[in-house]
């Protein structure tokens, strides 16, 4: 077999909070990846840039379970959403050239396609949730037959019966506005206490989401079997989870319908498609994570059209952390995330399935200041954003 090597990389921080990774090899051929931490880009750039200085330059791309390993447990120090993310776009890079290096769309070397097209979701409501029937009556006149608004703005440890009626009011204002043949999720984006989310999500069951995501803050998975036990609606959660291994200990309590991990953060395609057989031994359905940028969302869609439980997909177009750019931004061709009556098409095209307008990354590219804004209490104690 002829040999062909990564010969070099470049890194870019672009608006509005990205990060894309472009490998190139000997031959020609070019990758890309999108590895960030959300607020944490530098950081999560130079960690790529360690794993290439040390280790992935000159060797063959192709070996992408064997590079996959060595970035994993050759360091000694493992997982994290610093190292997890990195690896995640250099893997993702990596499956890019190696299906355009083969001319074929990766879901091809994954075991083929399982479906045609994968349903996608629409954000509606921004951060602090508001005008969100409005906005969700306009996403379903647009083809979207899936929808998802965040549950809450601030919420206190306890909170007052008011606050949960306000949550509970706002779903059912979407839902009337939406019908019943939409799909709607929740998401308490971990904002919610655990002596709150039991509550919360049993109130909310009257209006019949789709889902509730993150009910509990990231380290508090131990209570999701009592939050199950508290509503028949559905359990998402996994988007601040980064291996196989911490979803195992999820998966194992029996209390998640849906996991979510993150393309950009849990090790890219590689180990998403491992964590997604996981969750299918469990009967669990995949939702990947992805508030992000267009390689990302390609990578997801290429999980996606392989794996038996995948639901649905989330999608950045139109959502509030993108003001001034969205993912069509940076695509040489747009066409390929057009939505169908809530579908995207699988893609055709090898590796990936798209290609970035290289002079829109570089002409565009510097360092972005974005970080999550620090939310606080009326006491002035910090809150869960």
């Amino acid at each position: 077999m002829v040999r062909v090597e990564i010969a070099d990389y470049d890194l870019f921080q672009v608006p509005p909070r990205w990060l894309f990774l472009r490998v190139e090899t000997d031959t020609g051929l070019v990758g890309w990846g999108e590895p960030v931490v959300e607020g944490r880009a530098r950081t999560v750039e130079t960690a790529v840039e360690e794993l290439f200085e040390s280790y992935l330059l000159g060797r063959d791309p192709r070996a992408i379970e064997d590079h996959w390993q060595a970035m994993y447990r050759g360091g000694f120090y493992r997982g994290g959403p610093v190292l997890m993310s990195a690896i995640a776009g250099v893997d993702q890079a990596l499956w890019d050239i190696k299906g355009k290096h083969l001319d074929v769309p990766v879901y091809e070397l994954l075991g083929g396609p399982t479906r045609d097209r994968v349903r996608v979701y629409q954000w509606v409501g921004g951060d602090r949730p508001a005008d969100v029937a409005d906005r969700a009556r306009e996403q379903v006149e647009a083809g979207f037959t899936a929808l998802k608004m965040n549950a809450t703005a601030e919420f206190r440890r306890i909170e007052s019966p008011a606050a949960v009626d306000h949550v509970v009011e706002r779903l059912g204002a979407v839902r009337e506005a939406v019908g019943d043949e939409v799909d709607v999720a929740v998401d308490f984006h971990g904002r919610v206490a655990k002596s709150m989310a039991k509550q919360l999500a049993a109130a909310l069951e009257v209006h019949d989401p789709m889902f509730v995501e993150e009910p509990v803050p990231p380290g508090h998975e131990d209570a999701l079997p009592a939050i199950a036990a508290h509503t028949s609606t559905p359990i998402a959660t996994g988007e601040r989870l980064y291996s196989r291994w911490e979803f195992k200990e999820v998966l194992e309590d029996d209390a998640v319908d849906v996991v979510q991990p993150d393309l950009s953060h849990a090790g890219g395609i590689s180990e998403v498609t491992r964590i997604a057989a996981m969750a299918e031994a469990y009967d669990v359905a995949l939702a990947p994570h992805c508030p992000l940028g267009p390689v990302a969302l390609a990578a997801c869609v290429q999980v996606d059209a392989a794996v038996g439980n995948a639901l649905i997909q989330e999608q950045s177009l139109g959502i509030h952390y993108n003001e001034g750019t969205d993912e069509l931004a940076y695509l040489a061709d747009r066409s390929v995330f057009e939505f169908d009556d809530g579908y995207v098409d699988l893609p055709e095209a090898p590796g990936l399935g798209v290609e970035l307008d290289e002079s829109v990354v570089r002409e565009r590219a510097g360092e972005v200041d974005w970080h999550n804004p620090v939310w606080r209490h009326e006491d002035g104690s910090v809150a869960e954003w």
